[in-house]
This record gives C-alpha cells, sequence and structure tokens, in this order.
C-alpha cells in the first residue's frame, strides 16, 4: 500500500488518530481537522482538541504527542476512536488496535505512518476571531477547540505485509 501524499486531504478524508500519554495510560481520538507545514524552522503538525474531549487532559499533560495513519481497511477501528470515550470504556481494545510504546509517545502496531511530536505551543481558540457562521455551525454549544502546534520530531513508517 502507498501512503496518501495529498497532505491537503490526508486529516479530511483519511484521518488520524491522535494519541497522547505514556504506553500505560494513554488517551487517542481520531481527528479529521489538522494540518502540516513548518514554523520556527522545523516540521510541524497541528491539531485541534475541543475542551470536552477526554484526549484534552492528556495533551495538556504531556510533552509529546502523536499523530497517525491508517490502511482503510481500519476505518471502522477509527470511527469507534472517534465517537467513543476514553473515560467510559478502553477503546484500543474496542477497535481491535494494538497500543505500541515509543521512546516519546504511544502510536498503534497498525499505523501505516506515524509522527512523532513535541508540543512547541498550544492556544484556545478565541470564539472572537472565529466567523459568525462557523461558531453558529460548530461551537452553539461553546465547546472550542485548544489548537496544538508539534515539532515533528520523527516519523515512522510501516509497510504492510
Amino acid at each position: 500500500m502507498t501512503f496518501e501524499t495529498d497532505i491537503f486531504s490526508l486529516f479530511d478524508k483519511k484521518w488520524a488518530l491522535l494519541c497522547a500519554g505514556t504506553p500505560e495510560d494513554h488517551n487517542s481520538m481520531t481527528i479529521s481537522w489538522g494540518a502540516l507545514g513548518t514554523l520556527w524552522g522545523a516540521p510541524c503538525a497541528t491539531v485541534y482538541v475541543r475542551f470536552s474531549r477526554h484526549t484534552f487532559g492528556f495533551m495538556n499533560d504531556n510533552e509529546y504527542f502523536t499523530v497517525s495513519f491508517y490502511p482503510e481497511k481500519y476505518r471502522k477501528a477509527l470511527a469507534l476512536m472517534g465517537s467513543r470515550s476514553g473515560r467510559d470504556i478502553n477503546k484500543d481494545e474496542a477497535a481491535g488496535l494494538t497500543p505500541e510504546a515509543l521512546e516519546n509517545g504511544v502510536t498503534y502496531k497498525e499505523a501505516e505512518v506515524t509522527l512523532v511530536c513535541r508540543k512547541r505551543y498550544a492556544q484556545d481558540m478565541d470564539p472572537a476571531a472565529v466567523p459568525p457562521e462557523v461558531m453558529k455551525e460548530n461551537y452553539a454549544d461553546g465547546d472550542l477547540h485548544r489548537i496544538y502546534i508539534g515539532e515533528v520530531v520523527d516519523i515512522l513508517r510501516k509497510t504492510e505485509k
């Protein structure tokens, strides 16, 4: 399988898992909003996490996070990881994904590509800076996102057997 290289569709079409924490205590969630680029002379990944998400605390409490992408056959697993809370169930087990410890974080053995990111910046979205129609459509309940920018310190690639 060839990893998709159209960075503008990676998050939106392929989805990804965002994971923060340690091998013993981590949480992951499916994300479809994100960006890849360069900031301060380094490759970076930008992700967005709602204040209400269980992953929010893990992102705040840890210096590293991972963003991982999967072959299409794991689409149902990613759907579960994005629709259930780690507060209520063991999402790894329920989705049938196998956590894999890294030197700086956690990914899954099933991941096709994993970006290991060191958190460099975090800021809450400013509701006054969000267009009114976007506020109405996405944040009517006031549950905004915190923006996290991580320097990509490693990229792990696997080939499917």
